[in-house]
């Protein structure tokens, strides 16, 4: 039976509830699912109504379904106190599953609370407990001590489970759980070493993960996803393909977790035809029509460089969700792709679909990107004054970003001293980078202090800092924060360029020698400077951060390795293949005005991936029109 009233399905309710269970069961739940969504107010009737008319039984199955689909806090709350004057709460079942609401709503205190105040407390109650507080290490491992050794309640195998994954990074209180689980025999079960798996790999732990793996017997789909999920995040994505290749050998069929964990492969590997072959073995699979591995796909190409081919998953997905949009709008963000962004968010909201505060992130990042400043603003409004989202660090943290890139400093600032929350590193650094691209040095001192205050032991901060000194010519007081930085035994990331070819992505730093086609890729090298040089190019010199004579400047910014990956492309790839290249630090200006040259020139698009942003270059002009 369908109610196509909540009121109407009230009128009849009386009646419905007399019926016998097996009976009600089902119109029990429509109705509750009915009153919670369309007329909360009902709520409050329907329980007067099944107190006066329902059996014990019919009593305990409506208020589970009732605390099952619970919404909010406040809900949850109000079927507490009328459990609580029911005087339900002896049936330890119903406080249970209260106690399970609650820390799914993220109210652990409330939780415990009235876990304490149940009268009758068993090995269920305690899992309830211990497994809600899976996010909080302390809490589970007071509730794991108090439960054995308090009240002298003999574990399980769930109680093993939840403790495992409560250790998830936690490596020594992991430790302590596998050994206890091993007392009890608990990691015989292939549940537990597939947790025991995941954990270790969370934790760093990658010998242990593959010593695990290899003593199940029988070793099941989840743990070989398990394995290769760790070989993935401990940054040994190749040998996490080589488990899925025999895998596939030994006739394991894989799932939606197999396919997550090789697409996280292809982005620690950045070759974009592994995620072309996991694209051919999703749509042989059918795993392709699955929103979530369809939404893992398009954010994958994005992240890969491929936008076109993410923008192809995305059309191709039937029934798109908001995490579906929201992927696709961050990776329009990603490429600085603003108009487009703002266009599809539009598109995402006339079909009803509610954005969340992660969609407004990437929106106004997209917004920051591109230099949107009024777009900016009016979407920071809307966000809380449409959609009654209010705004996070990470929101304060793009509009900060945004109008420092802009140059309007000062609102920047007021921006932050206005926040209703404390700024954290994102917020300032969002400001500092704007200070050293618009030369404010005052302005960038204060700035470098707080973040120094708050990460003494990140080495950014200080060269940030240094190099803002040294764009002003102010050598002795950069070299003051380089010899802080090196008094505090920090080091300076090395910057790197890579470049996909032959199944593989090949590595070059500034000045690198080491590839076996060095000489090659210096003579091409050659030969694109001379062209350019001919078109008008000269050394931009002060992108050399060092007091060192000028023709030492001019060889070093020519060896930077964005322009090494650039020779390198032009002389492997074919004829009109566009050119991906990936660079773990911010692209300097000179490189940018170079790769906007040779694009000209050798009519390439060439695609720059750095830490904010990815860069098109094609017939001389860059997609982030000089603004980044």
């Amino acid at each position: 039976m369908v109610f196509s009233s909540p009121c109407y399905s009230l009128f009849l309710f009386p009646t419905i509830i007399s019926m016998p269970l097996r009976w009600n069961s089902s119109i029990l739940y429509n109705f509750f699912i009915q009153s919670r969504t369309q007329y909360p107010l009902l709520l409050h009737r329907s329980f007067h109504l099944v107190r006066q008319c329902a059996t014990p039984e019919a009593i305990v199955s409506a208020l589970l379904i009732a605390v099952n689909s619970c919404p909010s806090i406040s809900n949850c709350r109000e079927i507490h106190a009328r459990v609580f004057k029911s005087l339900l709460y002896r049936d330890g079942f119903i406080g249970d599953q209260l106690v399970t609401c609650y820390n799914k709503l993220g109210y652990a205190e409330d939780a415990l609370k009235l876990f304490d105040d149940m009268p009758h407390k068993d090995l269920v109650s305690w899992n309830s407990l211990i497994s809600g507080f899976s996010r909080c290490l302390h809490m589970s491992l007071t509730a794991f001590y108090t439960m054995k050794f308090e009240m002298s309640v003999k574990p399980n195998e769930v109680t093993i489970l939840s403790m495992i994954s409560a250790c998830s990074g936690a490596l020594d209180a992991g430790k302590y759980i596998h050994g206890f689980g091993i007392k009890v025999g608990g990691t015989l079960e292939v549940k537990v070493a597939n947790s025991l798996i995941n954990m270790y790999g969370k934790s760093g732990d990658l010998t242990s993960a593959c010593r695990l793996f290899e003593a199940i017997p029988d070793p099941n789909t989840v743990s070989w996803n398990s394995i290769i999920a760790a070989q993935v995040t401990n940054g040994c994505a190749r040998e996490g393909i080589d488990y899925f290749n025999k895998m596939r050998r030994l006739g394991i069929e894989q799932d939606e977790g197999t396919i997550l964990a090789l697409l996280q492969a292809c982005l620690h590997l950045g070759v974009g035809k592994l995620a072309e072959s996991i694209h051919g073995l999703m749509f042989c699979t059918g795993f392709g029509a699955k929103i979530t591995i369809a939404t893992a796909l398009l954010d994958t190409y994005a992240k890969l460089g491929r936008l076109s081919a993410s923008y192809g998953v995305f059309t191709e997905v039937g029934f798109a969700d908001r995490v579906a949009w929201t992927a696709m709008l961050a990776g329009y963000a990603a490429h600085g792709l603003g108009r487009e962004a703002i266009k599809l968010f539009e598109s995402m909201a006339n079909k009803g679909l509610e954005p969340d505060h992660v969609t407004f992130t990437h929106l106004l990042s997209a917004c920051s990107h591109s230099g949107l400043v009024n777009e900016g603003k009016s979407y920071f409004n809307v966000m809380s004054e449409v959609y009654g989202i209010e705004p996070r660090v990470d929101h304060y943290s793009c509009m900060v970003d945004l109008l420092g890139r802009c140059g309007l400093l000062n609102d920047a600032y007021e921006v932050i001293q206005n926040m209703p929350m404390e700024p954290n590193a994102g917020v300032w650094g969002a400001l500092l980078g704007a200070c050293r691209v618009h030369g404010n040095i005052e302005l960038g001192k204060e700035v470098a202090e707080h973040l120094i205050n708050m990460e003494p032991l990140d080495p950014r901060n200080y060269i940030m800092l240094s190099n803002m000194y040294s764009a002003s010519r102010s050598w002795k007081d950069a070299a003051k924060v380089r010899a802080l930085l090196k008094e505090r035994g920090l080091k300076r990331t090395p910057g790197y360029s890579s470049i996909e070819y032959g199944n593989k992505n090949h590595h070059f730093f500034v000045g690198d020698r080491s590839h076996p086609e060095t000489e090659k890729i210096y003579s091409k090298l050659e030969e694109l400077l001379g062209k350019i040089r001919k078109a008008g190019y000269s050394s931009k010199t002060e992108y050399v951060l060092q007091d060192v004579e000028e023709e030492v400047k001019e060889d070093m910014i020519n060896k930077h390795s964005e322009k090494l990956a650039i020779a390198f492309g032009l002389l492997v790839s074919k004829e009109g293949e566009a050119l991906i290249i990936t660079k773990n630090l911010r692209i300097c200006g000179d490189c940018h005005s170079t790769a906007k040259l040779i694009s000209l020139i050798e009519k390439r698009t060439i695609i720059i991936r750095d830490p904010k942003r990815f860069h098109h270059f094609s017939d001389g002009f860059c997609s982030c029109a000089d603004y980044w």
